[in-house]
């Protein structure tokens, strides 16, 4: 029988400790393992933001894609799977979507066309209409588009709104209208429609003390600002 030495048994007992606490490390990595975690809300971070708060709470980030969000500037979180507040095994790894910005569009050439084609044109680009200006133009007829902005070409992001000056026809020339009363029906109506006005209406009426044909009442009245536009309408003696 061999007889033990001191060495012996501090051998023996140093191997046991080193034993025991491998099998603690051991059974702590498995306990850690399967120890449930709650996902962070990572929307709207960056990925370095997002990395960090996933390591505070003991889960991976692993970046499944990237996708056009006018919410977020390009690098921010806008998706991530799981959800948060889910529960998960720690070290599992929440997939995350980054942003590209807003997604940029082309303005189209509206200039010259009317608003109505305008409006389809941007709604087909995915764009929308927005302020309406009008204004006066001898070259441009009325309802077309003078001006726009953002210009031709410009590159915006989809959505945006797209500004329009609208030509609203040649500047009428504004007249006084003047006294037709009494005055022969016949040769006012040569006059007024040679001048480029409108007689919208003329009714005949029995007036006593008038002959025939002879202006009784008139629309506008004398003093009137017309246009050659506006109508006018005439009551006329029968």
């Amino acid at each position: 029988m061999t007889k033990k030495t001191p060495n012996d048994w501090l051998f023996r007992i140093l191997l046991y400790f080193v034993l025991f606490f491998a099998a603690a490390v051991g059974t702590s990595r498995l306990l850690l393992r399967g120890e449930l975690v709650t996902v962070p809300d990572l929307v709207g971070r960056t990925l370095n933001e997002a990395r960090a708060e996933a390591s505070r709470q003991r889960t991976s980030l692993t970046v499944q894609g990237y996708q056009f969000d006018s919410r977020f500037e390009r690098g921010r979180v806008v998706a991530q799977e799981p959800p948060p507040k889910s529960r998960i095994k720690s070290r599992r790894a929440v997939k995350v979507t980054l942003s590209e910005g807003s997604e940029k569009v082309a303005v189209p050439k509206l200039e010259g066309r009317s608003l109505e084609w305008g409006a389809q044109s941007l709604k087909n680009a995915g764009l929308k209409r927005g302020r309406v200006s009008q204004i006066h133009s001898a070259q441009y007829a009325a309802g077309r588009i003078i001006a726009q902005f953002p210009p031709l070409e410009a590159t915006v992001a989809r959505g945006s709104a797209v500004n329009f000056l609208v030509s609203q026809g040649a500047w009428d020339e504004r007249y006084i209208m003047p006294d037709l009363i009494e005055k022969d029906a016949n040769a006012v109506l040569r006059q007024l429609r040679a001048m480029g006005f409108k007689v919208a209406e003329i009714h005949p009426s029995f007036y006593p003390g008038y002959e025939p044909g002879v202006i009784i009442k008139q629309f506008p009245t004398q003093g009137h600002r017309v246009q050659k536009r506006n109508q006018i309408t005439l009551e006329v003696s029968k």
